[in-house]
This record gives C-alpha cells, sequence and structure tokens, in this order.
C-alpha cells in the first residue's frame, strides 16, 4: 500500500492537469522530497528556441508542490523566484528536485534545482515560500 505522501500526491496529480500536459514523472517522493522528471517538448520552446521560462517555472512549482504538501497540509505557494543560468532545449530531459529547507507552523521554503541528465550543473534553481493551511490533504 502506498504511504501517505504517495497517497496525497495522487489525489493531487489526478487533478493537476498542468503537471499532467508538461509530461512529468515521478522518480522520487517522501515527507519534504520530491525528484520529477520532464522532457522538454516542442510546444514548450520560446521564440529562441529553448525552453520558455514559464515552462521551467511551472516544473520547479509542481516538484515543489508535491514535495511540501506531502506533510499533509494544504500548502499553496504565495512567493517564488527562479534564477535562469542554461536553457534547456527540444529533448532535454530535466530533473526537478525539490527540498523543504524550512517547515514551520503557517509557512515553508522550498528548494527546488531543475538539471538536465548526465549534467549535474542547475540549469534553473526556484526558490519558494509556502502558506500551510489548516486543510488537510485526503481529510
Amino acid at each position: 500500500m502506498p504511504n501517505k505522501a504517495h497517497r496525497i500526491y495522487q489525489s493531487m496529480m489526478d487533478k493537476d492537469y498542468c503537471s499532467q500536459w508538461l509530461g512529468t514523472e515521478l522518480v522520487f517522493l517522501e515527507e519534504g522530497h520530491c525528484v520529477l522528471k520532464m522532457t522538454v517538448r516542442k510546444e514548450m520552446l520560446n521564440g529562441f528556441g529553448t525552453l520558455h521560462g514559464g515552462m521551467a517555472f511551472s516544473l520547479a512549482d509542481s516538484a515543489l508542490a508535491f514535495a511540501v504538501n506531502s506533510y499533509g497540509r494544504v500548502s499553496p505557494l504565495i512567493n517564488g523566484s527562479m534564477n535562469y543560468s542554461k536553457a534547456a532545449k527540444e529533448g532535454d530531459e530535466l530533473i526537478a528536485e525539490a527540498k523543504v529547507i524550512s517547515l514551520q507552523h503557517k509557512k515553508a521554503d522550498i528548494d527546488v534545482n531543475i538539471t538536465k541528465v548526465g549534467d549535474e550543473e542547475p540549469f534553473y534553481f526556484f526558490r519558494g515560500t509556502v502558506y500551510r493551511t489548516s486543510k488537510e490533504h485526503l481529510g
């Protein structure tokens, strides 16, 4: 039987049409830590032939959401910023690794590094803050 983090992931993913459209695949999940994989597709590119910044932000936001919501409380993003250090191209397989770095009663901070498979240097770095509501997942 799947653990609580996996049950929450599945209940979120069932209605997360953006993450579904991105084609994210779950690689690893435990409380406070999520790794997703995504392949860059043609319709994700900007006018320069590289991954649109909004797509990279969306991938990071998805990994963050699954990591922090795994604790069981509904926790929407209230602030997020991204640094873009390298540009991904069509066909690149990206790994987004989200880790909760600070967990408090009403807020949490999460870091997300996005790398290309085979290249450990981050392409994108995201830091986000969520508001931890009192509403429970699966409750």
